[in-house]
């Protein structure tokens, strides 16, 4: 596997319709710095919102996978990162103008060969990789599911479908990082079943759908009547059914639906954001299954590293002392809860605040079992980071950061008098003047609360 992370060489556009929503799409992925990771940008709204291609950020899963962040959200995108993560692509920014990306002809083909031709170039960075240690399974008994994941030195792919038709049978696909996936995978077209067709229409689906961008399997006999029902459906006059498939479709191979499978997953999966090293086996997988056994793992790889990333050293002198945390932050007393920074560099910071019992907020909170209100701790992390974000302009005097919101936050332990607060934030993204950072604090090496922050940073009057 290749150490370094790499971008492509030059941008590439496409345009087409989305599947579901039936809009014309133009979508260019761009060339993007390292460790900014796969992005879409939404230049169709105002201040051109973005949203990771991150698992986190899933929130749908119906007929394709569906990422939102703020007022950004894309549909439909495993095709595009199918193609872009598999073949080599760890750093693109996408600007699309709809929310769905462009269906192509229903696979990743079109976006593999663009991809291929204009090539890619390594980036100074370091990939990083989740080396699976043990078996970790992730089922759906109910509908037949289950995704395995073995320990292995390389990533691999096996996929078995059943969905009990006499047309589809049994199917199973496989890659590995020595196949050609433009030839072998990318080239699966999606497919529906025609029984699932009017469901789909009735919930505002496959507007863009036709039978040039997806495979429609047919199970059981269909009438006169029904053709002609069809015929209105796709606009068509010449349907017909041939070999279990609509309109006589011609397979790219006999195992061309487990493929498919298999490039969602590969879509899917690299929403973890890092690459696996490891064998995957999947028995009927699905977005939904595939997107939260990502979110799973993500969680997983996070308690695994639920520990400081900095060493405090009471006998060091701080980088940043109060007085010096005064002349950067206007807050003050009692509400000003960071004490020192002990460390600092462009994207991180490390800081302390000393918990005593002379905290005014323990008088109520509670008089007979004082704890550290959750709020003040996410204050105290929110205070730790905009020092962070000021260090990095010129004349920070000049700037406030005002608070904008808090994702995922948890609180795992209670803190109390005489606890030492170690608080880290490490910078997501700063651009525009939002800045979204990790957030994490510590007591005695053990994680007590955890939060993705975003502040904005605005310059005084």
């Amino acid at each position: 596997m290749a150490t370094k992370q790499r971008t492509l060489a030059a941008a590439i556009s496409f345009e087409g319709k989305g599947l579901h929503t039936g809009l014309q799409v133009k979508m260019t992925v761009n060339p993007a710095e390292e460790n900014h990771g796969i992005t879409f940008r939404r230049v169709d709204i105002e201040g051109a919102p973005e949203v990771p291609a991150l698992c986190e950020y899933v929130v749908d899963t119906s007929r394709g996978t569906t990422i939102e962040h703020g007022a950004a959200r894309v549909s439909t995108i495993e095709h595009i990162i199918s193609a872009l993560w598999t073949l080599g692509v760890d750093n693109a920014s996408i600007d699309i103008n709809a929310p769905e990306t462009p269906i192509m002809d229903g696979s990743a083909l079109e976006y593999a060969k663009r991809i291929t031709e204009v090539g890619t170039v390594e980036q100074s960075a370091e990939r990083r990789y989740y080396e699976v240690t043990e078996k970790q399974v992730y089922t759906l008994p109910e509908k037949g599911v289950a995704i395995v994941l073995y320990p292995d030195d390389e990533f691999s792919v096996s996929v078995h479908v059943d969905y009990n038709s006499k047309v589809v049978g049994n199917q199973y696909a496989t890659y590995n990082n020595a196949d050609n996936y433009t030839d072998k995978i990318a080239m699966c077209r999606t497919f529906v079943f025609l029984h699932e067709l009017e469901p789909l229409m009735k919930m505002n689906l496959i507007k863009g759908g036709d039978l040039d961008n997806a495979i429609v399997v047919v199970e059981n006999a269909v009438t006169e009547e029904q053709l002609d029902h069809l015929k209105n459906i796709f606009q068509k006059d010449d349907i017909r059914i041939t070999g279990g498939y609509l309109n006589n479709q011609q397979l790219r191979a006999n195992n061309e639906l487990a493929r498919h499978k298999l490039l969602d997953l590969l879509g899917d999966f690299a929403l973890l954001g890092m690459r696996i090293k490891g064998r995957v086996w999947a028995t009927r997988p699905g977005h939904f299954a595939n997107t939260e056994f990502m979110k799973d793992l993500s969680r997983s790889i996070r308690r695994s590293g639920e520990k400081p990333s900095f060493k405090f050293s009471a006998k060091a002198q701080p980088l940043l002392d109060i007085n010096q945390i005064k002349a950067l932050l206007p807050h003050r007393p009692p509400f000003l809860l960071v004490d020192r920074v002990f460390h600092i560099e462009e994207n991180a910071i490390g800081g302390i605040k000393q918990v005593s019992m002379n905290e005014p907020f323990f008088v109520g909170h509670f008089p007979e079992e004082p704890v550290m209100p959750g709020v003040l701790i996410i204050e105290a992390l929110a205070q730790c980071g905009g020092l962070l974000v000021l260090s990095r302009v010129e004349e920070p005097s000049s700037y406030s950061t005002y608070f904008l919101k808090a994702d995922g936050v948890k609180w795992k332990r209670k803190v109390v008098p005489g606890d030492t607060l170690q608080l880290e934030c490490h910078i997501i993204d700063m651009r525009r003047g939002i800045c979204t950072m990790e957030a994490k604090a510590f007591v005695g090496g053990q994680l007590v609360c955890e939060a993705v922050l975003t502040a904005q940073i605005v310059k005084n009057r």
